[in-house]
């Protein structure tokens, strides 16, 4: 049996384990997305840090990128640094205060990590800066739990070195005028968002709402370009779009009630102004999203206008509806074609995508699967092995190569 008829007949029993209404939630998510593409138009994804690192989704998706299904990712600053350190990697954990370590500067439960690597990773890394190799051979020989987490982050070179370099790419973001993002994505590896998206000359941007995350990361990319020009770019990535995929993400304010949006926005004086707008009006809104509350808001909505009503009578919505209610519900409630799916991101995401690509004609070279399952954890080991760190060395020398034809 080929790894094509696999695949499809993991993804079959992946679709028939959804509820019934995911089911036909997930089929008009591919056909919006099918319609869309054979159309020659756009599909955007907006996606937070968490379950789509764990679950091999932005891995996922700088394949659909390659593969010009994904026309554009709005993301988070965590995931930038997460694809910088190699999306997942291997870490050992143990207590600190065993190495000596200040417990004030511990985490809860004073855990200490190591990321393990092979010999070429750790000396391209002591090329770059000073590295404590007793301390990582003492973590070695000492007992603790070996497990597979989001890269860098709190690993030990790797979490230090990625918020280093964090500050030089900030620099060279400066001297270009080129977003963060973008110069990172010089020398990230192909099979992250960002390398690929560099590539493939598709814009991975990080949201004005999701700055802050990845440390050092975060701050480097808030203050790599201005905040009016990067809420700019995210509008102008959301106006090419005919569907919008949100994928495990809480903050989308700058989507659905953003400065520069005018249908569920408030970007009415903007466009007073003259400034560009845009409108989500028409748009499809996809969102993978596990919290009940959302289905409430939406079917609230299609049942009675209440979350537009409770607007239109200045009412709070969270009293007026009687269920918590998250900022971004509102816009995504009122909008006429969104559709909720709530089923966990690691089973939709390789449904929705074999299944338009099986439409579409193309061949994927590469498929996530749930984390929990044997495949998934096949996939985790995959991408530790196979989903390099950013190389230091290749984006200087692309960023010359820039300057130089500028």
């Amino acid at each position: 049996m080929d790894i094509n008829q696999i695949n499809h007949d993991l993804v079959e029993h992946l679709y028939q384990g959804l509820e019934e209404v995911s089911k036909q939630r997930v089929d008009q998510a591919i056909s919006k997305i099918v319609q869309a593409k054979e159309r020659g138009r756009k599909v955007v994804v907006v996606t937070g840090s968490g379950p789509n690192i764990h679950e091999g989704v932005t891995t996922l998706i700088a394949e659909l990128i390659k593969k010009k299904i994904v026309d554009g990712v709005i993301t988070s600053s965590a995931v930038i640094a997460h694809e910088m350190a190699g999306s997942l990697d291997k870490v050992k954990r143990l207590d600190g205060k065993k190495l000596g370590i200040c417990e004030d500067a511990l985490p809860k439960g004073s855990v200490f990590e190591i990321t393990l690597m092979d010999k070429e990773t750790l000396e391209q890394i002591k090329r770059e800066m000073l590295v404590d190799v007793e301390l990582i051979e003492r973590t070695l020989g000492l007992p603790g739990d070996v497990i597979i987490k989001a890269a860098g982050n709190m690993g030990y070179p790797m979490g230090l070195r990625t918020e280093r370099i964090a500050r030089e790419v900030e620099s060279l973001a400066r001297l270009t005028g080129k977003p963060f993002e973008y110069i990172s994505g010089l020398g990230a590896d192909e099979r992250t968002m960002i390398g690929t998206g560099v590539r493939e000359n598709i814009p991975v941007i990080v949201s004005a709402v999701q700055l802050i995350g990845g440390g050092v990361v975060g701050l480097s990319i808030g203050d790599s370009i201005s905040f009016k020009q990067r809420s700019a770019m995210v509008a102008s990535i959301l106006n090419g779009a005919d569907v919008i995929v949100e994928s495990g993400v809480a903050l989308t304010q700058e989507i659905h009630d953003g400065p520069f949006e005018t249908y569920t926005g408030h970007g009415i004086w903007s466009a007073w102004e003259g400034a560009k707008t845009f409108s989500l009006k028409g748009k499809t809104l996809i969102r993978i999203d596990l919290d009940p509350n959302l289905e409430k808001a939406w079917q609230m909505e299609r049942k009675g206008g209440s979350v537009q009503k409770a607007i239109d009578e200045g009412l709070p919505k969270t009293k007026f509806l009687e269920v918590p209610f998250r900022m971004e519900m509102s816009g995504f409630a009122r909008l006429e074609d969104s559709i909720p799916i709530r089923e966990d991101l690691g089973v939709v995401w390789p449904v929705i995508t074999l299944k338009v690509s099986e439409k579409l004609g193309i061949s994927l070279d590469f498929l996530s699967y749930p984390q929990e399952t044997s495949a998934g954890k096949k996939m985790k080991e995959w991408i530790v092995n196979n989903v390099k760190i950013l190389n230091r060395e290749l984006m200087y020398k692309r960023v010359k190569e820039i300057q130089e034809v500028n």
